[in-house]
C-alpha cells in the first residue's frame, strides 16, 4: 500500500500526496514505512521565506507562485500558521492567503500548524516537505510565520532563505543585524514604493557587506509584490543562489534536520494537552516548583 502511494506521490498525484502528508503530520500507521521509502535523489529547491508580521510575505509567495508557473514548473506550498500557545490550535489559512492559485494543476499548497515550534521549523514540517521533495515538484516554497528573531530557524530546512522587509523596520535595523543578519541568502525590501524605500535598502546593504566573505555575494532585492514589480528579478537570483547552496549548505541543513527530528522522537510520549491539566493541578497546590515537577519526568 505505500509503495502505491509512492509511485502515485512521484507521478504527481496530488490526492495521493495530500493522503500521504496527513499520514505523516499525524503519525498514522504507515507513516513510518512511508519515511523510510522516499526516494529524496531528486534536488529539488527548497525556498524558505520568512520575515516579520505585516512585511508582505504571502504576497510575495504569490507573485513566485506565478513567475514559476508561468516557466511551466510546478511548485508546491507549505504555510505555517501559528500553533495558540493556548488553546493549542491552529487556523490554516492557505485557502485565504493564497486562493487565486488553489485550483492550478501546477499549485500544491498545504498549511501545517507550528505544533509548539516558536520559529515555525518543526519535525513534522521537515518531514512533509521531503515527502513533497518526492513529488514532482521544481520548487518547494516554505513561508513561516512572523514572529520575527525567532524565525532563525527556517535556516536549517531551506537551501535558500529569504528574508522579508519593508521600509518601516528603518528604525530596528540594529536588531535585524543581530538577528535575521545572519540568515539571509537574499534579502527583500518589500513595498519599496513607501517612503524610505531606497535608503533603508542602501542601510541594508552597508550591513551586508559587513558579512564574512563567501562565494555568494548577499543581494538586496526592492519589491513591490502587490504590483508583481521586483519579482523576476528575485527568482533569478533563487535560481543563481541554488547551485552553491547545493554544494555548501547540504551537510549542515542535514545536521539540522537530524537533530529536530530525533529531538521530536525523543520528546514523542509527552503529550502537551495531558501536560497542561498536570501543571494546572500542580498551580493549584502550595509550593509548586517547576524543576521538580518537570523532574517527574527526567525520571
Amino acid at each position: 500500500m505505500t509503495h502505491d502511494l509512492l509511485n502515485k506521490i512521484k507521478k504527481g498525484d496530488f490526492r495521493a500526496l495530500s493522503r500521504a502528508i496527513s499520514w505523516v503530520e499525524n503519525e498514522i500507521q504507515g507513516a513510518e514505512e512511508l519515511l523510510l521509502n522516499l526516494d529524496l535523489s531528486r534536488n529539488v529547491p527548497v525556498i524558505g521565506i520568512t520575515g516579520p508580521p505585516g512585511a508582505g510575505k504571502s504576497t510575495l509567495v504569490n507573485r513566485l507562485i506565478s513567475t514559476i508557473t508561468q516557466q511551466g514548473m510546478r511548485v508546491g506550498v507549505v504555510a505555517i500558521d501559528p500553533t495558540s500557545p493556548f488553546n493549542l490550535g491552529s487556523l490554516l489559512g492557505d485557502r485565504i492567503r493564497m486562493a487565486e492559485h488553489f485550483n492550478n494543476p501546477n499549485v500544491f499548497i498545504r498549511s501545517l500548524a507550528t505544533r509548539g515550534s516558536l520559529g515555525g521549523l518543526s519535525a513534522k514540517t521537515i518531514e512533509v516537505v521531503d515527502v513533497m521533495k518526492a513529488a514532482a515538484f521544481d520548487f518547494i516554497i516554505v513561508e513561516t510565520v512572523g514572529v520575527g528573531q525567532s524565525e532563525v530557524e527556517i535556516v536549517g530546512l531551506a537551501d535558500t532563505t529569504i528574508v522579508v522587509l519593508v521600509p518601516e523596520a528603518g528604525d530596528e535595523i540594529q536588531t535585524i543585524k543581530s538577528g535575521l543578519m545572519e540568515i539571509a541568502d537574499i534579502f527583500v525590501v518589500n513595498k519599496a514604493d513607501h517612503v524610505g524605500a531606497d535608503t533603508f535598502a542602501r542601510n541594508l546593504q552597508k550591513l551586508v557587506h559587513q558579512r564574512p566573505a563567501s562565494l555568494w555575494q548577499v543581494p538586496v532585492i526592492k519589491t513591490i509584490a502587490d504590483k508583481n514589480e521586483g519579482v523576476g528579478d528575485l527568482f533569478s537570483r533563487i535560481e543563481q543562489h541554488y547551485p552553491l547552496a547545493e554544494n555548501e549548505k547540504k551537510p549542515f541543513l542535514m545536521l539540522e534536520k537530524a537533530f529536530r527530528i530525533i529531538q521530536h522522537r525523543r520528546m514523542h510520549d509527552i503529550d502537551k494537552t495531558q501536560l497542561l491539566k498536570e501543571v494546572t493541578i500542580g498551580l493549584s497546590k502550595p509550593g509548586f516548583n517547576l524543576y521538580r515537577f518537570i523532574g517527574n519526568y527526567d525520571s
